[in-house]
């Protein structure tokens, strides 16, 4: 196994207890070859085994502190079992779900999400790649899955030389998979779905919303209607709100799959149509914001702040009294406290009085390491209108 040397400030990042080296601390870089390498200090003591990225700005992604580790089918099987049975149990709640977290489970840049007997693998580094056959055949050992499909299409993979492509590794996979959330049906999309097939970092929530939720209700940035399905079993009316009518075709069929017929669906702008109810005095009994990232950048922070902080004044201010809202940012540069102070100054501005009765994060199988802020993006609070 080729050695890599990293800076006493790569040595101290893993020592912190985050995975990640980038290139500009490693000082004694591997041949171009990707794959596993062992690390050491300047010093040239021993700091583990990690996957190595010739081209990428993250070079070394920790596997395992024992410099003596062995990188082989083994390894990987029991690796990938440890996570699969960090799981055990859910498959009574749902049959889609996440069973790698990439580094929220050790296994750095590998995401492996179940849909039902059916499994959609992402491999997001050159390092990791090295090792796709044995990744597949410990999945194949574990779970007996009618098949396997990479969705590689991702841009995290060109910054590491990969292709971007969509490729059945094992069996075959439909096109479209019935999920079972709870007491909700609706369709998965592996092949051309957003993320894997469908959003499964939102499944508990989706669960809350369904439980609270009342009267007339408003789920904006709808896509599928997963969150609008819950509400539509405990609210009145719901209306489905998508700036995609092809979104909002699925989130009808998605209806009508669970008997559902108090759901109401209407394509338009989420800005534009928050400000159309505000000024026609509409009010909402339950209404949920789960939109697309606004900060997929740093850069781009400055302006998804005030974005977010006008879809959420102008929810509060549509609130019937006691109406319940469920707002979200899966922004990773939105941190937590900047999404908080988000909602004060949404609130302040609204003239309404906000309780915060719930702060959320993203499921359970999706796994936040502390130490490793890059595992944890979904941000969630529940509030409720005093008056």
């Amino acid at each position: 196994m080729l050695t890599a040397t990293v800076s006493t400030k790569g040595a101290r990042r893993w020592a912190a207890g985050h995975p990640w080296i980038y290139r500009s601390d490693v000082l004694d870089a591997p041949a171009d070859d990707a794959g596993a390498v062992r690390v050491t200090d300047q010093r040239g003591k021993p700091l583990g085994i990690a996957l190595w990225s010739p081209r990428s700005e993250i070079s070394l992604r920790l596997l395992s502190s024992n410099a003596d580790a062995t990188i082989d089918a083994p390894w990987w099987h029991h690796a990938i079992g440890r996570a699969i049975a960090r799981r055990s149990g859910l498959d009574r709640e749902t049959n889609a779900f996440r069973l790698v977290h990439g580094e929220g489970d050790g296994l750095p840049s590998l995401v492996v999400d179940r849909y039902d007997q059916w499994l959609v693998v992402q491999l997001m580094s050159a390092g990791l790649e090295h090792f796709r056959s044995d990744i597949v055949q410990a999945l194949l050992d574990h779970l007996s899955p009618a098949g396997i499909l990479a969705r590689h299409d991702v841009s995290l993979r060109a910054k590491e030389g990969l292709s971007q492509d969509v490729e059945l590794l094992f069996g075959a996979v439909p096109e479209e998979i019935e999920v079972r959330e709870d007491a909700v049906r609706f369709l998965a999309a592996p092949w051309h779905g957003q993320k894997t097939g469908a959003f499964l970092d939102q499944r508990e929530n989706r669960t809350l919303v369904g439980r609270v939720a009342r009267g007339r209700a408003l789920d904006c940035f709808s896509y599928h209607g997963s969150f609008a399905l819950h509400l539509a079993r405990q609210a009145s009316h719901v209306v489905a709100l998508d700036s995609s009518a092809h979104a909002l075709v699925r989130a009808e069929e998605n209806f009508r799959r669970n008997g559902l017929t108090n759901g109401e669906f209407i394509e338009a702008n989420a800005f534009e149509y928050l400000k159309v109810q505000e000024r026609a005095r509409v009010r909402f009994d339950t209404i949920v914001l789960d939109p697309p990232a606004f900060a997929k950048t740093r850069s781009a922070l400055q302006a998804a702040l005030r974005g977010y902080k006008e879809i959420n004044l102008r929810a509060m201010r549509l609130l019937s009294p006691g109406g319940v809202l469920f707002t979200a940012s899966c922004s990773y540069h939105l941190t937590k406290p900047l999404f908080l102070e988000m909602l004060e100054a949404a609130a302040a501005d609204s003239g309404r009085r906000m309780v915060l009765r719930e702060l959320r994060g993203q499921a359970v199988d999706h796994p936040e390491l502390l130490t490793v802020p890059e595992t944890g993006y979904i941000k969630g609070a529940l509030l409720e209108a005093l008056d």
